[in-house]
């Protein structure tokens, strides 16, 4: 039986162990890309359903309110930190983008997240419903779920990223004291 001979990409290897490594790579690539697709088509879902069924019942209260506000403020605040071709509706970081850690994401990780996590948090503090409320239940879970994705991703991207993650928390700012480890 012949020796394979080294490929170009990976000299160290033959061109059967090469090949294997490119299958496994791209199938590793289709089910992120796959997963990320999925997760952004489930926080969009969840969001319609909240808000079509509120505004069939449109109550509005001080809460309700308060949390809409806070949720569109956060949301622009962290859009003029964030350049658009920087922003990606998808947990992959663009290739040509790069880590922005002033603004809102000096303190939070993920500010867009949880400014859709407050404008959505709006239905379900109008009246209680457990319809709403288990609506932004799973809400909170796709986009736990988008940001583990997403954090993967940019610490492959980012060296640095693993220390700014200490510093800012994922969803809300860490409290002031230290953390235990």
């Amino acid at each position: 039986m012949p020796f394979n001979k080294p490929s170009r990409d990976y000299p160290h290897e033959d061109r059967h162990t090469a090949n294997i490594i490119r299958q496994r790579t791209a199938r590793c690539v289709l089910k992120t890309a796959t997963l990320s697709r999925l997760l952004v088509a489930a926080q969009f879902a969840l969001i319609g359903l909240m808000l079509f069924a509120w505004l069939a019942e449109l109550r509005l209260s001080g809460t309700a309110v308060a949390a809409m506000v806070a949720g569109i403020a956060l949301g622009i605040w962290t859009l003029f930190f964030n350049r658009i071709g920087n922003f990606n509706i998808r947990p992959e970081p663009r290739p040509d983008g790069h880590l922005v850690t002033s603004g809102p994401y000096r303190v939070i990780r993920h500010p867009m997240y949880t400014a859709v996590l407050l404008l959505c948090a709006a239905p379900a503090l109008s009246g209680f419903s457990w319809y709403q409320t288990t609506c932004w239940l799973l809400l909170l879970a796709v986009l736990w779920k988008k940001s583990s994705l997403e954090e993967d991703l940019l610490r492959q991207q980012y060296p640095n990223y693993a220390t700014y993650a200490t510093t800012a928390g994922r969803f809300l700012p860490r409290l002031p004291w230290p953390r235990r480890t």
